[in-house]
């Protein structure tokens, strides 16, 4: 097991990332992991559309039910069961999303392997491809900020503030405001955050290129293909 992680993972994206600060990045690591985040992406763009045609087809399926149901609307508790009947007769597998979320943390577990200990020195000499030119020492600083050290607070700090606007324009979208909702708004960033301070900075990078990647395609699909509106009346969710 640790051999294949080795010889098909580990070492192909080591590759791949030095390949990148070579001939892409300018010979400046902050862009190479910027890089590697779109290029992976792109990669996943087919999956990505497949997750995005999933999330509208749950919601048209969401409406749809909550229009069946209108005959219900004087009993609370047949209303929701036809509610799940009908959600659960058209539920959508999210396998998709899963798999992209899945390969991001895969590579996500090998960046960290990566600047914590395969990037500088005799190591990176010994686990590049013959193809691949060896660097010299590498230069890790992106605007000021080392993305191999750990405990960086201004961009773990971009990160969760961006994370933060994109979880309240969602909810106003949504017009949906629980009190559950709004401590999840304050605490799921601030995780983040903490996580974040505890990695590399590349982290931080990876993870915002990627969020800024998927919610250019998310904007998009709405402005190509908008989400039928809710009818007027709704009903309460189990």
């Amino acid at each position: 097991m640790s051999d294949f992680w080795f010889s098909y993972l580990y070492q192909p994206l080591l590759n791949a990332l030095v390949w990148i600060y070579n001939n892409l990045a300018n010979q400046n690591m902050g862009w190479a992991v910027i890089i590697l985040t779109v290029f992976l992406r792109a990669a996943l763009l087919p999956l990505s559309i497949i997750s995005q045609r999933d999330a509208m087809r749950q919601r048209q399926v969401e409406l749809e039910a909550k229009k069946a149901v209108e005959m219900f609307k004087n009993d609370r508790v047949a209303k929701n069961e036809e509610y799940r009947k009908i959600m659960k007769k058209n539920r959508i597998s999210p396998w998709a999303k899963v798999l992209v979320l899945g390969i991001q943390a895969l590579v996500l577990v090998l960046l960290y392997q990566v600047f914590i200990s395969g990037i500088f020195g005799e190591r990176l000499v010994k686990v590049l491809y013959d193809s691949i030119s060896f660097p010299g020492a590498i230069n890790n600083d992106f605007y000021g900020h080392n993305i191999g050290l750990k405990h960086d607070v201004l961009w773990g700090a971009i990160v969760a503030v961006y994370l933060f606007v994109f979880i309240i324009i969602q909810k106003i979208a949504d017009k949906s405001w629980e009190k559950s909702e709004a401590i999840f708004l304050v605490l799921f960033p601030l995780f983040v955050f903490v996580a974040l301070w505890i990695l590399p900075m590349a982290k931080s990078l990876f993870i915002l290129t990627s969020m800024i990647f998927s919610d250019i395609l998310t904007f998009t699909r709405i402005v190509l293909f908008p989400t039928p509106k809710e009818p007027e009346s709704t009903i309460i969710k189990p």
